[in-house]
């Protein structure tokens, strides 16, 4: 059985506060699909899980995500056959784009057809949590606020068809660094949240792509200046508004012309060699 497993991107992400229990960030954010996927295909085996990919940086051990959440399924649900994964891997990694939760919530969807577990979204959704904040998004994905650690999911009227380019630069950030050099009590202004939802049902780009805001932006653009290089030199080539997704590195931009965004790629290409023109889904 072979799937997409869509990339995302965050339109807002605001932190407001802390768990008690462990100390984890408590976030309020938009999050929306983009027509960049990796192909995830699954057949059962007699035993054991087995990955293979088309990159040779992606682990293919129990180190990935996707492994993980097979084996999670496997234990959860009693299951004794074993899966064959495969992943065609289009999403760059490391890349706040959430390419390892979408491949993570794509087996958990397939092994539950597969094997005919008939499993509710919700129960899905749990045992998702278990492995990662995002994945509970990727397994609904669309448009959406999470709340929560990422566990509390309202679907939004969808803001569907927005052209944009995507940037990854050449390095790759890790999520947990980002979220431990973050200090709340220095944020000054928090992103309008309630008013960038209010501009996306009534499909208004200019509004949402002049006001997004995504609060890690503070940590990893200070350490990393290429990231505000990029943005700027989007928006000169005719961007509504730039920003960088989840922890970074990606940056995106949203054009209101093909053209305009057709040539930003273009420009993009010259010096990035991970550059998508793509559009929200």
């Amino acid at each position: 059985m072979k799937i997409k497993a869509y990339a995302k991107i965050n339109i807002s992400l605001d932190i407001v506060g802390k768990r008690e229990c462990d100390g984890y960030h408590l976030l309020k954010m938009i999050m929306q699909n983009i027509d960049l996927y990796d192909e995830i295909s699954i057949e059962k085996q007699k035993s054991g899980i087995t990955i293979s990919c088309n990159k040779s940086y992606v682990p293919t051990d129990s180190r990935n995500l996707a492994y993980k959440a097979a084996s999670l399924f496997k234990d959860t649900y009693n299951i004794e056959d074993g899966v064959h994964i495969d992943i065609t891997k289009n999403i760059p990694v490391s890349a706040g784009l959430a390419g390892g939760s979408t491949d993570a919530a794509a087996v958990l969807k397939t092994m539950n057809k597969i094997f005919k577990v008939n499993a509710s979204n919700e129960e899905l959704m749990e045992l998702g949590l278990k492995l990662g904040a995002d994945i509970p998004y990727c397994i609904n994905g669309g448009t959406a606020l999470c709340e929560g650690i990422g566990e509390k999911i309202t679907a939004l009227k969808p803001f569907k068809d927005k052209i944009l380019v995507l940037v990854k630069p050449s390095f790759g950030v890790s999520t947990k660094e980002v979220y431990k050099a973050f200090k709340l009590d220095r944020v000054r202004l928090h992103p309008k949240t309630e008013n960038l939802i209010e501009a996306m049902e009534q499909d208004d780009l200019y509004y949402v792509a002049n006001n997004m805001k995504n609060l890690l932006e503070n940590v990893t653009l200070r350490k990393h200046n290429v990231l505000i290089k990029i943005k700027e030199e989007m928006n000169r080539y005719g961007a509504v508004g730039s920003m960088m997704s989840g922890s970074g590195p990606s940056v995106f931009a949203f054009f209101d012309d093909m053209l305009k965004a057709q040539r930003c790629y273009e420009k993009m290409k010259e010096n990035h060699r991970e550059v998508f023109l793509t559009r929200t889904i």
